[in-house]
């Protein structure tokens, strides 16, 4: 039966088929019919001409524009000094910065916004982009560490012989190198945030409305069709989003080439 070694293929090639094909289509069916189960394209013209859709969804890019560059802000430092040998001899350092990632979002959501309430902070737009750094940075810091550790340091210490100064090096070798690592965290912490939901609405007490609470409203008052259209939406900016983020990390692992 498993002569050939594409037959062991075929178990996931079933979860894919039930799991992802399926639903997917599902969702692009809801969206383009209407509740009599005729094909309409008025759910997807509600993303352009619903003033709370878009309105939602143009503060979305905003929190996830800050929330990203806040983390690139804060990861890019860190993790340059955990994948410098100079500052950094353990790994378990590393997985420190991995540790929270292994208890649920959701409950460090909620005791994050038992702190504010315990310290008397009100629950707004600061709280929220701090919930959003806590909860997203380790994936801002964990790409750009790997990049950076794999790195071939033998041009950084080529521009240190040939009288590079430490800045000059860092911007013209090691930042070029590191880009896929950033680019990768970019994409990993720009579209969750965007998509989220409960994490406004615990951090914020559903005062700010991002994309993702917008959907989950549409199902929640079964507007299945609205709802599937908001989420093909979703789906379609994620996709260009992942086509146009440079797949290859040759210039980190290898060269410059």
């Amino acid at each position: 039966m498993f002569s050939k070694r594409s037959r062991w293929a075929l178990p996931y090639f079933i979860f894919l088929v039930l799991f992802v094909l399926v639903p997917l289509v599902l969702i692009a069916g809801y969206a383009l019919t209407d509740a009599n189960g005729h094909f309409t394209l008025s759910n997807l013209a509600a993303f352009f001409t619903d003033g709370k859709i878009l309105n939602s969804f143009l503060v979305s890019l905003e929190i996830a524009l800050e929330n990203t560059l806040i983390c690139i802000l804060l990861g890019y430092p860190v993790a340059y000094i955990l994948a410098d040998k100079n500052y950094n001899k353990s790994a378990v350092t590393a997985l420190l910065f991995i540790l929270p990632m292994w208890i649920n979002a959701l409950m460090r959501t909620m005791a994050t916004a038992e702190i504010f309430n315990t310290l008397g902070i009100s629950l707004g737009k600061g709280t929220l982009l701090f919930g959003m750094v806590y909860d997203y940075l380790p994936f801002m810091i964990y790409p750009i560490y790997t990049v950076l550790n794999k790195m071939n340091k033998s041009y950084a210490e080529a521009a240190q012989d040939l009288g590079a100064s430490p800045v000059t090096v860092f911007f013209k070798i090691t930042l070029p190198l590191s880009m896929p690592g950033v680019l990768s965290g970019v994409l990993m912490v720009f579209m969750p945030t965007v998509s989220t939901f409960a994490i406004s609405e615990i951090l914020t007490n559903n005062t700010i409305q991002l994309f993702g609470s917008v959907i989950q409203e549409q199902f929640y008052n079964m507007m299945w069709n609205q709802g599937a259209a908001l989420s093909l939406v979703m789906l379609i900016i994620i996709g260009i989003s992942t086509l146009i983020t440079p797949q290859k990390e040759d210039q980190a692992e290898g060269g410059l080439i």
